[in-house]
C-alpha cells in the first residue's frame, strides 16, 4: 500500500477526482474548490505523478488498487468518482472491480478502449532534457519549443518541474522513466470483471477525438446506465477549456 498525496475541500458526500497522464491534483484545484460547495472533494495525485510515491510499476490494476486503498484508509466505502483521461480509465477500472464502492461515475474525455500513440514526441522531448544543467524554467520551455509548439501544452508539462530543496536542482515531479516504460500499458485498457450498473456520465469535448459516437457500444456493454454529453468549443482538457459548462454539467448530474 502506498500513501497518495491529496487535498481535501468542503463538506458533504465524498467526490474523488483523478487527473490524467503528466497531470497532478493541482490541475483540478479550481474545479474542486467550486464543487466543494456541494461535496467533500478529494483531488489526488496518482502514483508516479505529483507528490505521490514513485514506484517501479504503473498500470490500471495498481492504479485502481491505489484508489481502493485510499478510500478504505479514509473509512470511505462509497463515493462519487470523476476521472480525466488516464484518470478516467482508472475510475472505470475501479468501478468494474468495486462497483459497490461507487455512487455516481463521471468519465471525462476517454473511452474504455486502447488508443494510438500520441505522446512519443512529448516523452522524447522530456527525456532528452538534462535538468541537472538547467538554471531556470525558461530554459526548459525554450528547449521544448523545438518539438512542442503549442504554448498551453508546454505550460501544462512545465508544472511537473520542481526544485529539490537539498540540491537546489530542478527535477521532475513525475516518474518519467517508469511512465515511459509503461506507456503502452497506459494506452491499452483492461476493465475489471464486473459491470457497473450505477449512473454514469461520459463527457467529451466537441473538438477532441477521444470519444467517438461508435464508442457508445463498448461503453454501454460495461456501463449500461451511461449517458454521453458533449461540450462545445472544448478539446481534451475540456474542464480547462470550458470550466463553467463542465462545472454545471458535473453538478447537475451528481445532484440529480
Amino acid at each position: 500500500m502506498i500513501e497518495l498525496n491529496y487535498k481535501e475541500f468542503g463538506h458533504g458526500d465524498p467526490l474523488i477526482i483523478l487527473h490524467g497522464l503528466f497531470g497532478t491534483l493541482d490541475n483540478w484545484q479550481t474545479m474542486a474548490r467550486r464543487l466543494s460547495e456541494h461535496f467533500t472533494v478529494f483531488i489526488v495525485d496518482q502514483r508516479n505523478h505529483g507528490k505521490s510515491p514513485h514506484t517501479e510499476e504503473h498500470g490500471y490494476s495498481c492504479l485502481a488498487e491505489d484508489l481502493h486503498d485510499f478510500m478504505t484508509s479514509k473509512w470511505m466505502y462509497k463515493a462519487h468518482l470523476l476521472g480525466h483521461s488516464m484518470g478516467g480509465k482508472t475510475v472505470m477500472r475501479f468501478a468494474t472491480e468495486y462497483p459497490d464502492m461507487v455512487d455516481k461515475l463521471i468519465v471525462a474525455d476517454i473511452a474504455p478502449k486502447a488508443y494510438p500513440d500520441t505522446h512519443s514526441d512529448i516523452f522524447n522531448a522530456l527525456l532528452s532534457i538534462d535538468l541537472t544543467t538547467v538554471s531556470a524554467r525558461q530554459e526548459v520551455d525554450d528547449f521544448l519549443k523545438k518539438s512542442i509548439p503549442i504554448f498551453a501544452v508546454r505550460q501544462f508539462l512545465l508544472k511537473n518541474i520542481t526544485r529539490n530543496k537539498i540540491t537546489h536542482r530542478y527535477e521532475w515531479k513525475m516518474n518519467l522513466p517508469v511512465l515511459y516504460k509503461y506507456y503502452k500499458n497506459i494506452l491499452k485498457f483492461d476493465l475489471g470483471n464486473e459491470v457497473f450498473e450505477g449512473e454514469t456520465l461520459f463527457i467529451r469535448g466537441a473538438q477532441s477525438p477521444y470519444i467517438k459516437d461508435e464508442d457508445m457500444l463498448e461503453i454501454l456493454e460495461y456501463f449500461p446506465m451511461a449517458q454521453l454529453q458533449t461540450i462545445d468549443n472544448a478539446a481534451h482538457w475540456l474542464h480547462a477549456d470550458q470550466p463553467e459548462e463542465f462545472f454545471n454539467m458535473t453538478l447537475s448530474f451528481l445532484e440529480d
